[in-house]
């Protein structure tokens, strides 16, 4: 069974997944613009504090949906797959030429995350491998300069303002696998980028190297994703193992600033980096599980394939079931945070039919209590 077969509402959708055109983005402002749609209970305290608005809607939440699609999912063998095959840039970056997505439908996939009983939903804008699946000025690695010339974040922004959604938008920041400037290998550790040999010349190393040019890097499509597409919910960082590993050349990734200037652009944003990086995000998100206590909420963001985030063929017939997602959620219930689940698209968008299945069944019984 695919998703294509079954009623969108009632999740046994009738016709192919409808495609569109690349968004046209237009520029945003919480100055001249009402509240939020997501936030609309929380109306009186985000005139005073808007943060604080996003804040209570986040810890009241419980539940989201993750996404992690991009040109690894093509592949089917995991979002890890050009690190662990140590495939070259320029052989990777082919990929774009058969991205389609011509079965990503942003309107199913906020239905099914309502049908659910999720009330956020969390995209992959730009994996460690650097494929934007916006529209990007600065780069043409992106999802509107390939086959399926679209901007998925267009498309599911304007599903989740509809539908009173939170729009969080997941962004690479501590690793980077195609940007020459990125941090390298031996300057931050042995992980931030493919173990190459000989080495990558797509890469700028030692005095070539300018590790700003990629902070403003950065920082440019960070403002593109903050004023291209209506409010944000939050902004969830990853590779925090990249600027863990030299605590003292933290201050180069020019983290705090960002922050800043991020608030500066929609005051209602939250932002994490994974268990946190300078102790002054808004929330923390660890994978699967926490030790400890924690100053600022929590959410536990987990799987529907066992452990792989982006799609892997070989764990077909292996996801998570209804059981297995309901004790998730208690978990994270008990430990006072929100679980974040995952799907990883099939290569053409498709939402697998198995999480299809079991979200629709976790959905049920959530109505029921």
């Amino acid at each position: 069974m695919t998703h294509q077969n079954l009623n969108r509402r009632t999740f046994t959708l009738t016709g192919a997944a409808a495609l569109t055109a690349a968004h046209t983005a237009r520029a945003y402002s919480p100055k001249n613009n009402a509240v939020p749609s997501y936030l609309k209970d929380y109306a009186d305290l985000y005139q005073n504090d808007p943060r604080a608005a996003a804040l209570n809607y986040f810890q009241e939440a419980e539940f989201g949906l993750f996404i992690h699609y991009g040109l690894y999912s093509l592949l089917g063998r995991g979002e890890w797959v050009q690190l662990k095959e140590k495939i070259p840039v320029r052989e990777y970056a082919k990929l774009k030429n058969d991205f389609t997505a011509e079965n990503f439908d942003a309107d199913f996939i906020t239905d099914m995350a309502l049908n659910a009983g999720m009330k956020y939903v969390n995209l992959t804008t730009r994996h460690h491998d650097s494929f934007c699946l916006f529209d990007s000025k600065y780069t043409d690695f992106k999802s509107t300069n390939s086959p399926a010339k679209r901007d998925l974040v267009a498309e599911l922004a304007e599903q989740c303002r509809k539908k009173n959604l939170g729009f969080y938008l997941y962004y690479s920041h501590g690793r980077d696998w195609r940007h020459p400037h990125a941090p390298n290998n031996g300057d931050w550790g042995g992980s931030a980028r493919p173990k190459y040999d000989p080495p990558e010349t797509f890469y700028k190393y030692g005095e070539d190297q300018d590790l700003q040019i990629y902070v403003e890097f950065m920082k440019n499509q960070i403002t593109e994703l903050l004023t291209n597409y209506g409010p944000v919910g939050g902004i969830w960082l990853d590779g925090e193992g990249t600027p863990k590993s030299r605590k003292n050349k933290l201050h180069l990734f020019k983290t705090q600033e960002l922050y800043d200037h991020i608030h500066s652009l929609q005051p209602q944003v939250l932002v994490s980096y994974k268990h946190g990086l300078t102790g002054t995000e808004d929330f923390k998100a660890p994978e699967r599980k926490f030790e400890g206590t924690s100053d600022v909420p929590l959410e536990f963001c987990d799987t529907l394939q066992p452990w792989k985030w982006g799609y892997d063929k070989r764990l077909d017939g292996k996801h998570k079931n209804a059981d297995q997602v309901m004790k998730m959620l208690a978990n994270a219930k008990a430990k006072g945070g929100n679980l974040l689940l995952n799907v990883g698209p099939l290569p053409d968008g498709t939402i697998h039919p198995e999480d299809v299945i079991t979200l629709a069944e976790v959905g049920k019984r959530r109505r029921k209590g």
